[in-house]
């Protein structure tokens, strides 16, 4: 299996009255088909990880290879690019759009991608069917659960058909019983072709990765054999 995605020699560093080093040199290769869960205490740079991985952040030291290319943090043109045909994206926090439905917050996210709206809309509506909220698609999300509007989150990352999707906590403010239904969705996005990658607090959902990373004093680590 080829490796799509490679951090070479990754540092991060954050300057204020004295040197932060949050990430130090940072060598891993992530592999299609495997999806990776990713630890670590609070403050540790998981999501200062996520960011660089997904483009949005650049690192102050190494870089990143992604599909046999070393990516230029200089060009972010080229990059934002990049990242809206590549990556899926969701956030603890989900960050919907509350004046635009369930359906629209899914749809407008293949609009910004070059799709016309005829296309978004038969893709939405699709994707919304398999997330088994058909029946909520022009409502709201203040009138939607959490869980519902974190499927909501899912169908927006889902609908570019990402070959990397990243999570950041995703499941950080739903109960046990909501988070388990989100993760069952994330691991059916499983395939041969596709990386996903999250971060959480919880054991037992970091426990059903194929892959457990935990970052600890900037460094990464692998933590189970299942590579």
């Amino acid at each position: 299996m080829n490796n799509y995605l490679e951090l070479k020699n990754l540092s991060k560093n954050y300057l204020g009255q004295k040197k932060l080093c949050v990430l130090k040199n940072i060598n891993y290769k992530f592999k299609k088909g495997k999806i990776y869960s990713l630890v670590g205490p609070s403050g540790s740079g998981k999501s200062t990880l996520l960011n660089i991985i997904s483009l949005i952040d650049r690192p102050s030291n190494g870089y990143l290879i992604f599909d046999n290319t070393k990516i230029n943090f200089e060009d972010r043109n080229t990059n934002d690019k990049l990242r809206s045909n590549n990556f899926g994206i969701i956030y603890q926090e989900k960050n919907l759009l509350n004046d635009f439905t369930a359906e629209e917050n899914i749809f407008l996210a293949a609009i910004a991608n070059g799709k016309n709206e005829f296309e978004s809309t038969k893709l939405s509506e699709k994707i919304i069917k398999s997330l088994k909220l058909a029946n909520r698609s022009k409502h709201f999300p203040s009138q939607l659960s959490g869980g519902e509007n974190q499927r909501i989150a899912i169908g927006r990352a889902l609908i570019n058909s990402p070959k990397i999707i990243i999570a950041d906590e995703p499941s950080g403010n739903l109960d046990h019983q909501n988070a388990k239904e989100f993760f069952s969705l994330l691991f059916n996005l499983k395939s041969k072709d596709r990386i996903i990658i999250y971060a959480t607090h919880n054991r037992y959902f970091a426990n059903l990765a194929d892959c457990r990373l935990q970052l600890i004093n900037g460094k990464l680590k692998s933590t189970n054999g299942r590579r």
